[in-house]
């Protein structure tokens, strides 16, 4: 796509935060057919230069906000000089029938995945929403090394960053997550999302699950992966073990960590995600 037909950032907020500046913003998506949304912290090195990001995904309820305000990344980011892009995780308003119904599938339940079944196709397409229309729109308006780009998510949201990451080889230099819903198509939260956007094709189905798509990868990219070993949702929704099988088959290189104590929330997210940070920093210095 050229430059020319890259829809306009509109700057919604700014505020400076550890010498960088927190920024949100609106643009027209292509891919959704929908306004979308997304945060970014730019570190005080990106005043100079253009600086490496990782790409945020965040978890069902979320927006683009919710990372920014919980995480504690920015401290980090800005003594890595590393940018931070958090989008939202749907589109909004899109006068879709039943999309403000349930809290888990809909509006701030995007999945990261192209829904193929009506009426949801017209504006869920999230996966190349993150794949492709903000990656461009971010690197034609903001000082972004997009060249070193990594990806980290958390729930839903880590789903994604695993899946986009699979998908992709090449596209990202790293990939963490943390409390990611590996085997989507095989839990609750997964399949109620993948019958509402794709219906009854299994087929489609296996091609957004990581447990899946570990055995189909070009690209042996290593996972960071964190649980908290007091998730309420870790044997029913998130499977890890399922993915840890898939690896292993498919000797696909798997750094698994379950920690003691910390449950699902963003607490455990805060505490772990200085180290996930410079974990990708590693893989992002030039």
């Amino acid at each position: 796509m050229s430059d020319s037909a890259i829809p306009a950032l509109k700057l919604t907020s700014s505020s400076r935060l550890f010498d960088g500046d927190l920024q949100g913003f609106e643009h027209y998506s292509n891919s959704c057919d929908s306004i979308m949304r997304f945060s970014v912290y730019l570190p005080p090195q990106a005043e100079e230069t253009k600086v490496p990001a990782l790409l945020w995904l965040s978890g069902l309820t979320c927006n683009e906000e919710n990372f920014m305000l919980k995480s504690g990344a920015q401290r980090y980011a800005a003594e890595l000089g590393i940018a931070l892009i958090a989008p939202d995780t749907s589109p909004r308003d899109t006068g879709t029938a039943g999309e403000e119904d349930e809290w888990d599938f809909g509006s701030g339940a995007g999945f990261y995945v192209n829904a193929t079944r009506l009426p949801w196709s017209r504006h869920f397409q999230m996966y190349d929403y993150v794949s492709k229309d903000l990656l461009e729109v971010v690197a034609a308006n903001l000082p972004l090394d997009t060249g070193r780009l990594s990806v980290s998510g958390h729930s839903m949201g880590g789903h994604g960053a695993l899946i986009v990451a699979l998908k992709n080889p090449g596209m990202f230099k790293s990939v963490s997550a943390f409390s990611p819903i590996c085997a989507p198509a095989k839990c609750p939260w997964g399949i109620k999302a993948f019958t509402g956007y794709f219906g009854e094709d299994r087929e489609r189905w296996r091609q957004y699950d990581a447990s899946e798509l570990v055995g189909q990868a070009s690209e042996k990219l290593p996972l960071l992966i964190d649980f908290g070993a007091a998730d309420e949702y870790l044997e029913e929704q998130l499977l890890p073990g399922l993915l840890e099988d898939a690896c292993s088959k498919h000797e696909h290189p798997l750094k698994l960590r379950i920690h003691p104590g910390y449950d699902h929330g963003y607490y455990f997210v805060a505490s772990f995600i200085g180290e996930h940070l410079q974990y990708h920093a590693s893989a992002l210095a030039p």
